[in-house]
């Protein structure tokens, strides 16, 4: 499994919405300057996760973007689905009509069965939240505004 540039950008975008939460909307070129990611590529990020309703938007001068909820409330599991899909390691396990003539005799399906299943419990079990704290951590200590 390999996370696209949508996927990590999409986590660093809601780990700086998180960190930089005052109650106003935040711009995306606040966002893009900080984290050095183009705007452009910002909104189709955005999009996908507005969709989703884990982001709330105002258009305007004073538009911006926040989150919809809690940092504590978002998993990086349901961050990355978004924007990759199901984090399958192999076809066979995403999709219901990729599976594979040779399921009753595969070797190594009960691996890959495994795999898929830690992945998704390792992803649903860290928080946005918890992102937020690490980065606070690695950046020396307490953030503020």
């Amino acid at each position: 499994m390999k996370v696209s540039t949508k996927g990590r950008y999409a986590l660093r975008l809601m780990i700086d919405l998180a960190e930089h939460d005052s109650g106003e909307y935040i711009p995306l070129r606040d966002i893009s300057e900080r984290q050095g990611i183009s705007v452009k590529y910002l909104e189709q990020i955005v999009t996908q996760l507005s969709r989703a309703g884990f982001l709330r938007s105002v258009r305007g001068a004073q538009g911006g973007y926040r989150l919809s909820r809690r940092p504590e409330n978002y998993t990086t599991g349901e961050i990355l689905r978004i924007t990759e899909g199901d984090l399958a390691p192999i076809a066979c396990l995403s999709d219901e009509n990729a599976r594979c003539p040779r399921e009753s005799e595969c070797a190594t399906l009960d691996f890959w069965k495994g795999l898929h299943r830690i992945i998704n419990e390792y992803v649903d079990g860290i928080t946005l939240d918890q992102l937020v704290e690490h980065h606070r951590v690695k950046m020396g200590g307490d953030y503020s505004i």
